[in-house]
């Protein structure tokens, strides 16, 4: 099973408290992070995009870098680990992300990949003059389609003169053409969703459920491999999870619950605001916004021991269509050490692993 580490590009991470450890993100931060998950043989890196935070006391994630700048940085200064950016397709055009996807696989020699979002904040793009209306929380999987196949026509032949609805393509051109493939992630929990990855996509996020249930996203599993039967194409699923772990389960559970005591209520309530504007119940966005543990965005958590949580993630492979798993920390530097040493070594997915001298 592959292993991700969802970089801190954003401040304090995925835990929005005050009890959290609070810091701000920076190059030298994710540098370091990145290439720790390198040496330990971590399969890949992904970093999202956030065009504006959540504000309250913690300010959430209204520090952000920007995530090709970031990546491209990191594909510099890293030898194995695949890396992957996160385009926000309202704000770059289909060419130009092709472009720079392009110049990051030969910076990267081969080990870059796009994630692609279609944005479901609003004032993410408002504040720029670029949210086309609420209808495009229907539309966002055509307008996403056209754009994927511009991007997979100029890396494929160089020439793109696609004639759709939401672009007018006039015999754009892009040269050179990656001399790998770039492989393509989306994050689609609806059933438009799950049909763009299974037609366009190589790898589909979807959020683990609740606390200790590594099994629980099965049922999304499930329907991405449906999807796929149709297209006949194959797409794996990577799962996004957060690990809580130390030498004893009581002491990793002292640790949730601290961090749930710390809430950002403010913070949370402009979160819940903004998922309520997306009014289709079959999306990730109300997960997130749920107010059960909303601390961390409601991603799967893993909560115990370092042998409590191998097993854990070991048990991910019995389901089916299962890829790997996107965990993120509540401490990164510390949980990259301890995947590392401490998790990875009583996994029995992870035995192939070999870490770097």
């Amino acid at each position: 099973m592959d292993i991700g580490v969802f970089i801190p590009i954003g401040n304090n991470g995925w835990l929005i408290s005050e009890n959290s450890p609070q810091y701000k993100p920076s190059f030298k931060l994710n540098k370091q992070v990145t290439q720790r998950a390198e040496h330990y043989g971590f399969d890949f890196a992904l970093s999202m995009i956030k065009l504006r935070g959540f504000g309250g006391k913690t300010e959430f994630w209204d520090y952000n870098l920007e995530s090709f700048t970031l990546m491209a940085g990191l594909a510099a200064v890293t030898s194995r680990i695949k890396l992957f950016a996160t385009a926000p397709v309202l704000a770059l055009p289909p060419a130009i992300v092709a472009r720079m996807a392009t110049t990051i696989d030969s910076i990267s020699e081969g080990r870059f990949g796009i994630n692609l979002i279609t944005g479901w904040q609003r004032p993410e793009y408002s504040q720029m003059g670029l949210w086309p209306g609420d209808e495009f929380f229907h539309t966002r999987y055509e307008y996403l389609s056209e754009y994927t196949q511009i991007m997979k026509e100029l890396w494929s032949t160089g020439q793109s003169d696609l004639k759709g609805k939401y672009f007018q393509m006039d015999d754009c051109r892009l040269l050179p053409m990656p001399e790998s493939e770039i492989k393509l992630i989306c994050a689609g929990s609806s059933t438009q969703g799950m049909a763009f990855s299974a037609q366009y996509a190589d790898y589909n996020f979807c959020l683990g459920q609740g606390v200790n249930t590594p099994t629980g996203y099965a049922p999304s599993a499930q329907k991405l491999q449906a999807e796929a039967a149709k297209t006949g194409r194959k797409v794996g699923t990577f799962v996004l999870l957060m690990i809580i772990a130390a030498e004893t389960d009581a002491e990793a559970f002292r640790r949730w619950e601290h961090y749930k005591a710390g809430a950002d209520h403010e913070a949370l309530a402009w979160m819940g605001m903004q998922a309520a504007a997306d009014t289709r119940v079959d999306t990730h966005i109300g997960q997130i916004a749920n107010p059960v543990s909303a601390v961390n965005l409601n991603m799967g958590t893993l909560v115990g021991s370092f042998a409590s949580v191998a097993a854990m993630l070991d048990e991910m492979e019995s389901v089916p269509g299962t890829s790997g798993a996107l965990v993120t920390f509540d401490d990164f530097i510390r949980g990259i050490e301890e995947f590392g040493t401490r998790i990875q070594p009583l996994m029995a997915s992870r035995r192939h692993v070999s870490v770097m001298a």
